[in-house]
């Protein structure tokens, strides 16, 4: 992780003091697609070839990995790739029928755990987990997008299958970070941040669990709850 300290001078209401603070450093990535420039990301610059392929999947640039032919990296944060664009449709739908054990879910979330974001208090993680409770793929980066499109990334590149595993995020869950997860098949998504609004009408358009304000006790179900098994009664 990319990190850089900076001298501070500390002001509460007893005393002050000088001292150091180490913080995350972002860069400007561009990413390109057949020689066009798709994308300006603000990124932690490490997983860059992970942030292309989810960022072109998870996105709609392509249906799948295999519609990626080619991603060259150079020197100064240019991602070109070469693909075979997608089809344009708006009918996204997540086909799992796999049930997934909530407290296995709640078991999970100290996956989310990192060091670096005790260190900076200023990056966003995300994995990718089994329905066993396996971790199979993490990502810490500065921006929440970034942090899922590098993590679903690396499960696409391991050949995972998504209709088994769920994704975690530390980041609120708008529109555009649910139907990452939809458009790859991922059939829940757990945080333990908010929803918004837009991200529940997704979540229930595309057939996805979505899980709010999870906790180690405690999670809340904002849609198709049909997804979960366990001992819990409503």
């Amino acid at each position: 992780m990319y990190l850089k300290e900076y001298k501070i001078t500390h002001i509460n209401t007893v005393k002050s003091y000088r001292s150091t603070f180490n913080v995350a450093v972002e860069e400007t990535i561009l990413l390109y697609a057949n020689n066009k420039q798709i994308a300006t990301l603000t990124s932690t610059p490490e997983q860059l070839e992970q942030l292309a392929v989810g960022h072109l999947i998870c996105g709609g640039s392509v249906n799948s990995i295999h519609d990626i032919k080619d991603i060259m990296i150079d020197n100064s944060n240019r991602i070109y790739s070469r693909i075979t664009p997608a089809d344009q449709h708006n009918d996204i739908k997540v086909r799992s029928d796999t049930h997934f054990n909530y407290e296995i879910i709640m078991g999970s979330l100290h996956h989310l755990e990192s060091k670096v974001y005790h260190q900076t208090r200023g990056t966003h993680a995300a994995c990718v987990i089994s329905s066993s409770g396996r971790c199979i793929a993490n990502a810490v980066d500065i921006g929440r997008h970034n942090a899922v499109d590098k993590v679903i990334g690396q499960a696409l590149m391991d050949g995972f299958d998504p209709d088994e595993h769920f994704l975690l995020s530390s980041g609120r869950q708008p529109a555009d970070m649910v139907l990452k997860a939809a458009r790859v098949g991922i059939p829940v998504i757990v945080t333990k941040a908010a929803p918004l609004s837009s991200g529940i009408v997704s979540a229930c358009d595309t057939g996805i669990c979505l899980i709010g304000f999870a906790q180690k006790n405690s999670i809340s179900v904002f849609s198709h709850e049909w997804r979960l098994d366990g001992s819990f009664q409503v």
